[in-house]
């Protein structure tokens, strides 16, 4: 084997091990996201873990956020919750969603 192919063969690793490394992160993101979505829901137990689940299972199969953005802040609007941007923090309230002037 040459250097050259030794040096490929490494590359062709590094970059197996960092997308398993993103695939693994961005698992994890979503399950904890899931999960916070769960509790603001008012789900716990099992209800939680399996909420947090459907969530990472949707970024799978949606291939990014677009699933679990508008899915997971529309789930919230049908509870009642309404997040309202702020440069500083997000600030949740109990208020029924306005509608848009749009």
């Amino acid at each position: 084997m040459t250097t050259f192919d030794k040096r490929e063969e490494g590359f062709e690793r590094k970059f197996a091990l960092d997308e398993e490394q993103k695939f693994k992160a961005e698992a994890r993101r979503d399950k904890l996201l899931g999960l916070w979505i769960a509790e603001k829901l008012g789900l716990s137990g099992d209800a939680a873990a399996a909420y947090a689940k459907d969530v990472v299972i949707a970024d799978l199969e949606e291939a990014g956020r677009r699933r679990r953005g508008p899915q997971g802040h529309q789930d919230l609007i049908d509870k009642g919750i309404v997040l309202t941007s702020s440069r500083s923090a997000p600030r949740w309230t109990n208020s029924s969603p306005r509608p848009s002037s749009r």
